[in-house]
């Protein structure tokens, strides 16, 4: 299973910088003049291969685990601030495309409040900020054979460092949860059929609502029109498993992500990791890899965060 983290991880570091360059386009702009390659520049003044804040708060929770061996939600802060304040992890010397609830989160945390209620919990705050980083967090709690209960609770804690509204962390436990149903060997489609079959009593009936398209309804069979791509957490959520169930390539997945517009970067992302876990580390087109920033870097990290998990299984 182990093995699995390298297409997941090489394909979310791929759709994020692929989906920078175009980062709040519009869809219909995007389709009349599709991204197919990796691009520089654009939405931000950074070369191709770089990869925006959802990478950096990856990496950040990956190196956490390396240095405690366990999900430590102080270090994790400490992580986050180290990253806002001197740029530790970004792909350039400067952070960008930073959303505010994460930056007020952080600031919250400097500030003295403890990691587990920085985070801002008003219905406003349900931006991306928290599931873009879930993917280390689920091959943990896999690694880690979690209980139900002790999955919920670890969606809840790790998204509520900066964003603890239950909306937020409701879309958290679902993305943890179609990650390990597919490391447990569940195709695509089989996956989404069982995130819709798990028992959400734990969850307010209002949060749940937010989520009745992609867990009642006969979602994947939406026309593209359907399919909203802001930064809404729920909206992220459903492009990223619309996007995976519509497509039977890395490649066709990661480029219908993107082309849908507006959070460009985390749906990118997200759809690359999981279309590297189904399709494996072997199908990510290796110019794209080859075109990452700091690619000695993030091959010293995932080294370490293997060697760190492999005490886990």
């Amino acid at each position: 299973m182990i093995k699995k983290f390298k297409g997941s991880y090489y394909g979310f570091l791929v759709g994020d910088a692929m989906g920078v360059p175009v980062e709040f386009c519009d869809r219909k702009t995007l389709l009349n003049n599709p991204v197919t390659d990796m691009l520089g520049h654009g939405s931000y003044d950074v070369p191709e291969g770089s990869w925006s804040d959802d990478s950096s708060m990856m990496l950040a929770t990956m190196d956490s685990i390396i240095s405690k061996n366990k999900i430590d939600y102080k270090d994790l802060a400490d992580k986050f601030l180290e990253w806002i304040s001197y740029s530790k992890y970004s792909s350039s010397q400067n952070v960008f495309g930073v959303g505010t609830t994460i930056i007020k989160a952080i600031e919250r945390y400097k500030d003295g409040m403890s990691p587990l209620e920085a985070g801002l919990e008003g219905i406003n705050y349900n931006g991306k900020g928290s599931i873009m980083r879930m993917i280390p967090i689920a091959f943990y709690a896999k690694l880690k054979n979690l209980k139900e209960s002790e999955i919920i609770d670890l969606a809840f804690d790790a998204s509520s460092i900066t964003h603890r509204h239950e909306i937020s962390c409701l879309g958290c436990y679902i993305l943890i949860r179609y990650v390990m149903f597919l490391l447990e060997g569940y195709d695509k489609f089989v996956s989404y059929i069982k995130i819709k079959e798990l028992d959400y009593s734990a969850f307010k009936e209002e949060s749940l609502n937010e989520y009745y398209r992609l867990l009642k309804a006969d979602f994947i069979n939406y026309p593209l029109s359907e399919i909203r791509s802001s930064g809404y957490v729920v909206h992220v959520l459903e492009a990223v498993i619309w996007c995976i169930n519509n497509t039977d390539s890395f490649e066709e997945a990661v480029i219908g992500a993107i082309n849908l517009g507006d959070a460009t970067d985390t749906i990118g992302a997200l759809t690359g990791a999981l279309a590297g876990i189904i399709y494996g580390y072997e199908s990510i087109p290796k110019k794209w890899i080859h075109k990452l920033q700091k690619k000695d870097y993030l091959k010293w990290i995932y080294n370490a965060f293997l060697k760190a998990v492999s005490n886990l299984e």
